[in-house]
């Protein structure tokens, strides 16, 4: 008795199912097949194909997940220096990615040595390439803060190289994370054994690679040369089983590559800079955290690190 009552069970199932699921089949034979058309995917002879296996995006090096909600963007709180310079709106923000810290020193002096390997500044075609790109350190002679030593130390010394890294230009700023998104690409490419190994180490000038190029025109990459865009095992074998050039490269739809980096807007950056999790109320914040932090203390209660201050500041 209890085994037919299993059988009833499932057939039940299976029968309300099929009046959205167009037809009942196990798990295997609907995976791989299509629930708009009814044809089958991932078929040898053709048609539509895509990685059964992908998974969700993967957080970037560095980035930590901000998760989106509703808050009050502008001074809400008492102003007794009588400067309302802004008035307080309510703005929806979607969750993203961002830095856990500022970009450091360390992070631009590795975009400073790619471009000097790439591009040599003793070359004149390149000079400007790099000069360009070199964060103006004299900002340490502001009138506000004066500081010869930090003018030529700063940015350099191994003492400063998780510190945040200044004298960045808006446009500085921005070619830092286009050259940030092409790396990143191409290490996972090469991690999942799309393009040869090493090949990042060996790059010649106006041959790098970019993720645009690689996406649009993948056989112009680094300079059309194939060895390298097809040189990994993955894509050995992914030519041996395509009867022509079809989906030898990756597309934006396998999940491999990630989202361009860029800089956050003033509604994120406010947002991010609140601090304002693990205080969600059907999806709406409901005033303000008085630290970035969970708690009212500042200083941790962690055993590790008990009594030490939870964020720098200065008095």
């Amino acid at each position: 008795m209890r085994f037919r009552k299993t059988v009833i069970v499932n057939l039940m199932v299976c029968v309300a199912a099929g009046t959205f699921l167009m037809g009942c089949s196990n798990s295997r034979d609907y995976k791989y097949t299509s629930r708009a058309t009814g044809w089958k995917l991932n078929a040898k002879e053709g048609g539509f194909q895509y990685n059964p296996k992908s998974r969700e995006q993967e957080t970037g090096p560095g980035l930590v997940f901000i998760e989106g909600g509703t808050f009050t963007m502008g001074r809400v709180q008492d102003d007794p220096m009588r400067d309302w310079n802004n008035t307080p709106t309510q703005q929806h923000v979607q969750s993203f990615y961002m830095d856990e810290t500022e970009v450091t020193n360390l992070m631009y002096l590795e975009y400073l040595d790619w471009l000097k390997r790439v591009f040599p500044p003793s070359d004149e075609r390149f000079r400007k390439i790099y000069d360009g790109a070199v964060p103006d350190t004299l900002v340490w002679r502001n009138r506000l803060g004066f500081n010869e030593v930090m003018t030529t130390n700063y940015l350099r010394h191994p003492a400063y190289a998780e510190y945040p890294v200044v004298g960045v230009s808006w446009i500085q700023a921005v070619e830092f994370s286009k050259w940030r998104t092409d790396r990143v690409n191409e290490y996972m490419l090469e991690r999942e054994g799309i393009i040869a190994p090493g090949a990042r180490y060996n790059v010649e000038p106006g041959q790098a690679f970019n993720t645009d190029t690689y996406l649009n025109a993948p056989e112009l990459t680094y300079g059309g040369n194939d060895s390298i865009t097809r040189g990994g095992r993955t894509s050995q074998k992914m030519a041996e089983r395509s009867a022509d050039s079809t989906n030898l490269y990756v597309k934006g739809q396998d999940g491999i590559l990630m989202p361009a980096y860029r800089l956050p807007t003033e509604v994120e950056w406010e947002y991010a800079a609140l601090g304002m999790s693990e205080v969600r109320e059907y999806n709406t914040y409901r005033g303000r955290k008085k630290y970035p932090w969970d708690g009212k203390y500042t200083r941790s209660a962690n055993r590790r690190a008990y009594g030490e201050q939870l964020a720098n500041f200065k008095q």
